[in-house]
């Protein structure tokens, strides 16, 4: 009985030399079955190969176009900012109620007019948005989206 210590393993194995006679294990057919494409020399088949019917790719319908992964930003219109004041960011507007959650991008666009003076602090505005900002005396801050573990720890 080999010891567990004792056992010889490499790690470089050898290769299996298939159809050298009977007797090997591996003869005839070397472990390729019996005929067919698949048993010939040479046999060089495509990922997608379905033996001659059309392939899976060709048969499955294509739609146009594609769907981006990205989620679309949360649009604010800029009227609606004439009622908050101060530093405006993605927790104000979500405790407000003009966003469904704090923690996805924010895109304030340019609709009515800006009487308030506010300092915005989100992901993204448009040029005129930034202008009539800029115009009622307020400041715009491009910042990240903010992840729901930061937050937490701003909170405690």
């Amino acid at each position: 009985m080999t010891k567990y210590n004792e056992l010889n393993i490499s790690a470089n194995k050898g290769i299996k030399r298939v159809g050298r006679g009977i007797s090997s294990g591996q003869g005839k057919t070397a472990g390729r079955g019996t005929k067919g494409q698949k048993a010939r020399t040479g046999k060089k088949l495509r990922p997608m190969f379905a033996g001659g019917s059309g392939s899976l790719a060709r048969r499955v319908p294509k739609m146009k176009g594609f769907k981006s992964l990205k989620t679309p930003a949360q649009v604010v219109y800029l009227d609606r900012l004439n009622e908050l004041k101060g530093t405006v960011n993605n927790f104000t507007l979500y405790e407000a109620g003009y966003i469904a959650s704090p923690y996805q991008a924010v895109k304030v666009i340019k609709r009515g007019e800006l009487s308030s003076k506010i300092n915005l602090e989100v992901y993204a505005a448009s040029d005129s948005a930034k202008s009539a900002l800029v115009g009622a005396g307020g400041t715009f801050t491009k910042t990240a989206v903010p992840l729901k573990k930061s937050a937490e720890k701003e909170t405690e």
